[in-house]
């Protein structure tokens, strides 16, 4: 068995684990700094919104022998705004440009024919308003609450409110990353940001029901018992499962960014990257949130209800009174005994035992 695959089992044993929930004032402290620096990166870039928003021209032309440096400054020149050009696969390039009407198509068709010494019958030019992209806009919205509150209200009514909020909260800081980063890094944001955003929301609430489950299940009959705090169980959920987390957030990653870094960068094909990017940063960072701000959250929230108090109260009493008597606590003694039932069996060394042949039965003749 591998290290990683080793150290996985003993995570979901119990043998090891990290201390997620003694340590979240710092999972907190990093994620609000993140969170902070998205919406400054949001607040003074600004979002590079896409021709579907601001409506323009689209011009795709044939085969050619310029490059999209000099097809830029020609495209810039003849219309008077910045122009987004991008090589296509068959050698050929797409031209954005913003604020652009009927007239002014035309003109620039024609510039860009002389320019790029290419027929103007064989420049395709796409004019497109921006009142389509605002309605992707504000039905994007509208999904996006719907969805919250749709979340909101089966979490709490499968599990409990305060996890409804910290899934909810969790929801908030990954879309937040995720546009603060497409803020800073400076792409274009079209139609299919949109559909990337609302698809890291799936997973990252998936990744975040994972672990409540778990904690859900562990925390049955909590205050019968006196060996482990909420906090204590929550921890135990988080490692349990971060094998799991880890390997499905790898699996999914991977072919993403083969698109943001081999088909966006090496290869050129710019039109993948605003979906990748949003994909790419979403899922890291709803991967992260089930980790270190969900789960954390909830048991923040849980260990101040009276009952959770008066539970902790008691533990920690039965431990000091355990520690004064020299004798280990029942969390301690729990964990080896979790271990050693759940350890692999070994190969049986020395003799066999085996019942007396016969044993049981009268003698006589064999059956």
């Amino acid at each position: 068995m591998s290290r990683l695959g080793n150290l996985g089992a003993r995570l979901y044993r119990g043998e090891v684990g990290y201390d997620f929930i003694g340590k979240r004032k710092i999972w907190y402290g990093v994620s609000i700094l993140i969170t902070i620096t998205a919406i400054v990166g949001l607040a003074v870039s600004g979002l590079n919104m896409g021709i579907e928003f601001k409506g323009g021209a689209v011009f795709t032309t044939p085969k050619t022998s310029v490059s999209v440096n000099q097809a830029e400054d020609l495209a810039s020149e003849s219309s008077g705004h910045q122009a987004i050009v991008q090589k296509l696969g068959n050698g050929g390039l797409r031209i954005q440009i913003t604020e652009v009407d009927t007239a002014k198509s035309d003109q620039i068709k024609s510039e860009l024919s002389k320019g790029l010494d290419v027929p103007a019958e064989k420049i395709a030019a796409d004019l497109v308003g921006p009142s389509w992209g605002e309605q992707i806009a504000n039905k994007a919205w509208t999904g996006l609450g719907v969805f919250m509150v749709l979340v909101v209200i089966y979490l709490a009514i499968a599990f409990e409110w305060r996890m409804a909020i910290a899934a909810l909260v969790a929801l908030i800081h990954d879309i937040t990353i995720t546009v603060g980063v497409y803020a800073l890094v400076g792409f274009e944001v079209t139609p299919g940001t949109v559909i990337g955003l609302l698809t890291i929301l799936g997973y990252s609430l998936y990744d975040t029901v994972v672990v409540f489950d778990s904690l859900k299940e562990g925390t049955k009959g909590i205050t019968k018992q006196t060996r482990w705090t909420y906090s204590e169980i929550a921890n135990r959920s988080i490692n349990g499962t971060l094998v799991r987390s880890i390997n499905t957030t790898v699996v999914a990653l991977l072919p993403v960014a083969g698109l943001l870094f081999i088909g966006g960068g090496v290869l050129g094909a710019g039109m993948l990257n605003d979906i990748s990017l949003a994909l790419f940063v979403g899922l890291a960072a709803g991967a992260y949130s089930s980790i270190f701000i969900a789960t954390p959250l909830v048991a923040d929230l849980k260990e101040r209800e009276p009952q959770m108090k008066a539970l902790k109260k008691r533990i920690l009493a039965k431990r000091a009174a355990a520690a004064a008597k020299g004798e280990p606590n029942e969390a301690e003694q729990e964990d080896e005994r979790f271990s050693e039932d759940t350890a692999p069996a070994g190969a049986v060394v020395g003799q066999r035992q085996e019942p007396p042949r016969g044993h049981g039965r009268t003698p006589g003749k064999r059956r």
